[in-house]
């Protein structure tokens, strides 16, 4: 750690040397002043980069709920993880993260393949299914949470919504960039840059990277990570634009699961408390992505967009895990001593796309049209080496040392040689996929709107299981249609509505090489959207229904392999309200009532539990409200800023088809910055002000994440 640590350190020295250039250096706001970039000679106007499968459409008139999480909040905030920025809309809700090592997250109540990260788009592009750790905010623009069901575009994805980044695109044509240091509890130390560089008049690149060591609050767990991700724009003329971005990112930390509850009694250890082998060292995932889109406008009204893009993960590390089972679990009997397995992991990932889609707009007996079309191609491959040993059973009174045990009470680590992981599962899963889709949004008068569109899908499912020799395929195809409608009621209010069918295909098997069905999922929503002190104030309000089937869940009898559990409903209300007051006040709020639950009767297959009808969805809480008020002023003539946030988040259950419950927490965080020298401010964060107890999710009372505690940062940031 001394070693990490002294890389960020040098980093952020570095950056400090610099500082004295920054009076000398344009303003920050000087280049912000326009979208559009022209060069010295005005022979060459490039505008932004076209957004995947949105089509020339301002949010109000898309019938579907969009909350968008953007820089600026994410910077003053110091949110440096996705699904930490995640928690500032209540519809997402956070998920089992596999020891902290990649992004888990439920939208609407429907969370995704308990055995693989929450999938996510990354400018359109399927970013988040491998196994890269857990995603960095440096280098995203925004963060849109799309709710609802996308299959009718997307082809794929959760009903209840999907998250789509948008990173930070090479400006043609300009000059600039920031850098900064932090140093925050627990020994953290973080520096990041963002330059942009323009090499020709046509030609830019957009360098962002970042490095971070340090501590966290939990005993012998500390973490190094570091990313860089540039970006490369090319103008081709005044119609054409190429840009290719690179994702090189790593992580290594422990594999951390978190506390036991025994009883109900969250005091049982302390939330610092590892109850792992720090000798297992790190697990390390990494991730190489590459992505290539041109964009080409045909006209003032039609434009074509072409990308692929490829990335590959790779997840590597061993670790000793709390045993789960009863039968096996030594703690349950004298509430001391924790049985553990031994667990290897060697997981690798690969996804290839290659998508295109036309845009634009048409006129027929006097109605316009706007309608999107395109095609894509999709390839996943997913393996999974995982080997365990788990402790005797009770019945055979293993030793101590037999049933790998820790005193939770007192730990003493390295007390006995870990045993050797056997292999238990070597599988390749492999999905493939073709779709086609049309979009198309009618003007039926100028203040209602119709939207139909439709999606057809053919994929093929293949795995290789080369501890059975057993290989498994299935092929299907889908059409997922959809309708919408828009009506602009008043000028600050817009009223929709939608119906939506999607599907999630449901990759790997059961325990015996059976592949699933497709989750399958029906949707129907409505709600108004406002704008408010001319656009300065918007706000959206939306109630909704989900059903769908072929749910899926982990069998922890057999670790990475699936589980059919049945139907699930989720319904409930939103309200996001976002934008600026008079005063130089920003406002934040959002607020979301989810009732997700069973709507099957199943025998749990993790703990023999029966699951009912009408019982709760792990780990999504009734209700969840954040928000948060900042106020920009002046001190002495400099810019400064202040503001709050509370996060509020209900009861929820922690462990399915038990009475285990997480319970509701409220989180108050404060931040501020003041700007020091020209381009040049100070900053600092403390997040659970009150050091407040919380956790964050479960997956049994012997797998229950707790919350940081109280945690503080400051730092500094330059622009030039």
């Amino acid at each position: 750690m001394i070693a990490r640590l002294s890389v960020s350190t040098a980093l952020a020295s570095a950056s400090l040397v610099l500082l004295p250039v920054q009076a000398m250096a344009q303003s920050t706001d000087d280049r912000d002043e326009t979208s559009e970039t022209a060069s010295a000679r005005g022979t060459i106007v490039v505008s932004g980069v076209r957004q995947a499968y949105r089509g020339d459409f301002a949010l109000s008139e898309i019938p579907q709920s969009i909350d968008v999480i953007d820089a600026e909040t994410l910077e003053d905030n110091n949110l440096i993880r996705l699904n930490d920025a995640l928690d500032l809309n209540a519809s997402v809700a956070r998920q089992n993260t596999l020891g902290g090592l990649w992004d888990a997250f439920a939208i609407r109540g429907f969370a995704g393949d308990e055995n693989l990260p929450t999938g996510y788009l990354v400018n359109g592009f399927n970013g988040g299914r491998g196994f890269g750790g857990e995603r960095d905010t440096a280098g995203i623009e925004r963060i849109e949470v799309l709710k609802g069901p996308t299959a009718a575009l997307l082809g794929r994805g959760e009903p209840g919504g999907t998250v789509n980044i948008v990173t930070k695109q090479a400006q043609i044509g300009q000059t600039f960039g920031s850098f900064g240091s932090q140093i925050g509890s627990f020994d953290k130390a973080r520096s990041e840059a963002d330059i942009n560089l323009a090499v020709t008049d046509g030609l830019s690149a957009r360098l962002v990277g970042y490095i971070e060591g340090g501590d966290t609050f939990r005993d012998t767990v500390d973490e190094f990570r570091w990313g860089f991700l540039p970006s490369i724009g090319l103008a081709l003329g005044q119609n054409t634009r190429i840009t290719y971005d690179l994702e090189k990112t790593r992580v290594e930390t422990p594999f951390d699961r978190g506390i036991v509850v025994l009883d109900g009694n969250f005091k049982t250890v302390p939330r610092n408390r590892y109850l792992g082998e720090p000798g297992d060292g790190d697990h390390i995932a990494r991730a190489e992505g590459h992505s290539l889109r041109i964009q080409h406008d045909l006209d003032d009204r039609w434009s074509l967009l072409l990308g692929a893009s490829i990335r590959d993960t790779l997840l590597t590390g061993v670790s000793s895990d709390a045993d789960l089972s009863g039968s096996r679990q030594s703690l349950f009997r004298d509430g001391r001593h924790l049985a553990r397995e031994r667990r290897s992991r060697l997981y690798d990932s690969e996804q290839t796309v290659v998508r295109g889609e036309l845009t634009g707009e048409f006129m027929t007996g006097g109605l316009r049209h706007r309608v999107l079309l395109g095609a894509d191609h999709d390839s996943f491959d997913n393996y999974q080496q995982f080997g365990r040993t788990r402790p005797p059973a009770l019945s055979t009174n293993p030793s101590e040392e037999a049933a790998y045990v820790i005193d939770i009470l007192d730990p003493v680590y390295g007390r006995f040689d870990p045993p050797v992981a056997r292999p238990n599962n070597d599988r390749l899963d492999r999905q493939t996929s073709s779709g086609m889709f049309i979009q198309d949004q009618i003007e039926l008068t100028d203040r209602l709107q119709v939207r139909l569109g439709a999606r057809y899908d053919n994929f093929t499912l293949r795995t290789e299981n080369y501890i059975t020799d057993v290989n498994s395929e299935r092929k299907d195809d889908r059409i997922s249609p959809q309708f919408g409608i828009v009506y602009e009621l008043a000028a600050p209010v817009t009223l929709y509505a939608a119906y939506s069918e999607g599907f999630r295909a449901n990759i790997g098997t059961d325990v015996n090489g059976v592949i699933f069905e497709p989750e399958v999922s029906k949707s129907i929503e409505a709600g108004a959207k406002l704008s408010l002190l001319q656009g300065a104030l918007t706000g959206t309000f939306t109630v909704y229904q989900l059903e769908k089937d072929n749910v899926l869940a982990s069998d922890i009898n057999n670790p990475g392999f699936s589980v059919a559990i049945g139907k699930a409903r989720s319904r409930g209300v939103e309200v996001d309200l976002n934008g600026k007051l008079p005063g130089q006040i920003d406002l934040l709020l959002s607020y979301a009532y989810v009732d997700a639950e069973s709507r099957s009767s199943v025998l749990d297959p993790n703990f023999s539990f029966e699951i009912k009808p009408g019982d709760p969805l792990i780990n999504i809480p009734d209700h969840t409200i954040n928000a948060q008020v900042s106020k920009t002023f002046s001190v002495a003539g400099r810019k400064a800023k202040l503001g709050g946030g509370v996060q509020y988040v209900g009861e929820r259950l922690g462990a399915t088809g038990t009475e285990f419950y997480l319970p509701d927490h409220t989180l108050v965080r404060a931040f501020g910055e003041i700007e020091v020298v020209n381009n040049v401010s100070l900053f600092g964060t403390v997040s659970n002000v009150f050091d407040a107890a919380w956790y964050a999710n479960s997956y049994s009372q012997l797998w229950v994440q707790p919350g940081a505690p109280r945690t503080a940062t400051v730092g500094f940031r330059a622009g030039f």
